[in-house]
């Protein structure tokens, strides 16, 4: 599986070109797509700047040498290179099981091309097997928790070393197991309304282009 991850992070970097403003994805597929531009500017003079995505990105980011930025230093982002943890056919996708959720939806708003970098078992017919991760103010975290138990959504509170999870930005996340997603715009729609939700991990209607990855090789797929 590394080896898909790697091989589609490396593909992506190809649309990487000097001058660029480049926003760095978060997780296990698009550490690779990081490590390549870092290999890129040092062996082959690639000039660029980046904004990222996550602390974790950052981190990653600096020991390569990439020159970064933040979000709020730049007017636009001319690509950006992310994983995604399903994306079905319309090219909808459910994002944040690294819990980045929120930075990724804001450089991707900002961003002119956005990639996906997936494996071929993250292509799905529906979306919702992958729990949708919602990041949530901690003020009122349990009553918001009770409403989406009431709504049926089987939600839980994401841990991280017995605790709970808290996001760059200090929130909570409540993951939502719930199986089959038959709307997604209804779904992102609501929980947009949903006072306490900071943001979702459904991201409709805003790649352009999934690389996937699979036994065949590299799978390009365009938005039609």
């Amino acid at each position: 599986m590394s080896q898909l991850k790697e091989l589609v992070g490396r593909e992506a970097a190809k649309y990487v070109t000097d001058g660029m403003t480049v926003g760095l994805g978060t997780g296990s597929t698009a550490y690779y797509f990081v490590a390549e531009i870092g290999r890129r500017i040092k062996e082959e003079g690639l000039q660029i700047t980046a904004v990222t995505t996550s602390s974790v990105t950052s981190k990653q980011a600096i020991s390569l040498g990439i020159p970064l930025k933040n979000i709020d230093d730049v007017t636009s982002v001319d690509l950006t290179v992310d994983g995604a943890d399903e994306v079905d056919p319309a090219f909808n996708g459910i994002k944040g099981g690294g819990g980045a959720l929120l930075m990724e939806k804001v450089v991707a708003t900002y961003t002119k091309q956005y990639i996906w970098i997936v494996d071929e078992s993250k292509m799905v017919a529906h979306l919702g097997a992958f729990k949708l991760p919602v990041e949530v103010v901690q003020y009122g975290a349990e009553s918001l928790f009770r409403h989406f138990e009431a709504k049926g959504y089987s939600p839980s509170f994401r841990e991280k070393d017995g605790q709970r999870f808290t996001t760059d930005m200090q929130n909570f996340i409540i993951d939502l197991d719930l199986k089959k997603i038959d709307d997604p715009d209804r779904l992102a729609q609501e929980l947009d309304t949903t006072v306490g939700v900071v943001e979702h991990g459904l991201f409709n209607h805003m790649v352009d282009k999934v690389i996937v990855g699979g036994a065949n090789g590299v799978t390009v797929l365009d938005k039609k």
